[in-house]
This record gives structure tokens, C-alpha cells and sequence, in this order.
């Protein structure tokens, strides 16, 4: 007997099963929560922030909140424009972790970076030209701004950065996969965290 058993469960056949399912070979549970939208305030506590401008594929949204929820961080800014943070592949990818990440929707991304800036944080956005690289971050107070996956971060945006940082790279390729360059860049984060923690 499944340890879901002892909770509320509906049975159903394996046909109206499947109908309800998205995914062609479902694990056959299925729960239905309700969205938590009870504190929609951004904490500004906490040393980094990230951004997400337009981002459109929910398989990058899920990993990108997993990866957010893995170096400890518990919220996350999401333009109107990107993609539904409650998309049933965006849920199943983040493996749980939009449980405990609190995503906060801007209605208008550009207001709400102003906000965080008079706050004391430094916008930090991705660029290709820039001098400087993702290795010469303090990540105190910052916002990881990440942009489309066909565009980048939008021209306002990118015109009101306190920092344009670049993830070198050795190789051909010119540029990296959103959810891919998130980690890499939050990891840098987590090297910061943990050299001070040694000092």
C-alpha cells in the first residue's frame, strides 16, 4: 500500500487517466495544489536576485528554478512575458523545487529593477561585448539578469546594468543554453559564499 494512500485520493481508470495526463507515460499520480500567492513581496535580505526577461521555453524555467531553489536562494523576478511559471513542464522540471522558490511576476520588469536599485542592488547582465567576466562579480547585492533564449536581455534593460559581465569560453560556440548559463553563473555565487565562509 503507497504511503499517498493514507491521504484523500480519488481513483480513477487508467483511460481518464491518461486523458487528464500531459506525458505519454505518466507514473500515475497526480496532484492538484493550489497556487500560493499570499506574499508576493521581494525579500530584500537576500545577497542575489535573479531576473528572468522573457524567457520562453518551460523546460529552461524549470531547470532555472531548480537551479535557483539548489544554491539556496528562495525567489525569483519573472517578466509578464515569459513563460508560464505553472506550465505543467515547467512544474515537472523544476522536480519540486517550485514548492520553494517564490516566483514573483512584474508586471513591468524595468519598474521593478529601479525598485531593487534604490534598495542598494546592482543590476548584472550577460552581455558578449564586455570587458569584464562573470569572475569578476562581488555577489553581494546583486540581480542576475537573464534574457530571452533568441535575443538576450532587452535594450532598456541591458541600458540601466551597473555591470555588462561575459561567461568566457574557450571554444566555437558563441553562446550558451539560458538555463545552462544560469548555473554557471549562480555557482560563482555559491564559490563567493563559500570562500567566505572559510575566511
Amino acid at each position: 500500500m503507497y504511503e499517498i494512500a493514507r491521504y484523500e485520493c480519488i481513483y480513477v481508470p487508467e483511460k481518464i487517466f491518461k486523458y487528464v495526463s500531459d506525458v505519454q507515460t505518466p507514473q500515475g499520480i497526480l496532484a492538484i495544489l493550489e497556487k500560493n500567492n499570499s506574499n508576493i513581496e521581494i525579500d530584500y535580505t537576500q545577497d542575489v536576485i535573479v531576473a528572468l526577461d522573457n524567457v520562453q521555453d518551460p523546460g529552461n524555467l524549470g531547470t532555472i528554478l531548480r537551479t535557483v531553489d539548489s544554491v539556496g536562494l528562495t525567489q525569483i523576478l519573472i517578466s509578464k512575458n515569459s513563460a508560464d511559471s505553472y506550465n505543467s513542464k515547467v512544474v515537472r522540471s523544476t522536480m519540486g523545487a517550485i514548492f520553494r522558490v517564490k516566483i514573483i511576476e512584474c508586471e513591468n520588469l524595468e519598474n521593478t529593477l529601479k525598485e531593487l536599485q534604490k534598495h542598494k542592488f546592482e543590476i548584472v547582465v550577460s552581455s558578449l561585448q564586455a570587458k569584464n567576466t562573470i569572475y569578476d562579480v562581488d555577489y553581494h547585492k546583486k540581480v542576475i539578469i537573464i534574457g530571452n533564449e533568441a535575443n538576450g536581455v532587452e535594450t532598456n534593460i541591458q541600458e540601466m546594468a551597473d555591470k555588462k559581465v561575459k561567461i568566457p569560453m574557450l571554444g566555437k560556440t558563441e553562446s550558451l543554453n539560458a538555463s545552462v548559463a544560469t548555473g554557471i553563473i549562480l555557482y560563482e555565487y555559491v564559490r563567493d559564499v563559500i570562500r567566505g565562509e572559510k575566511k
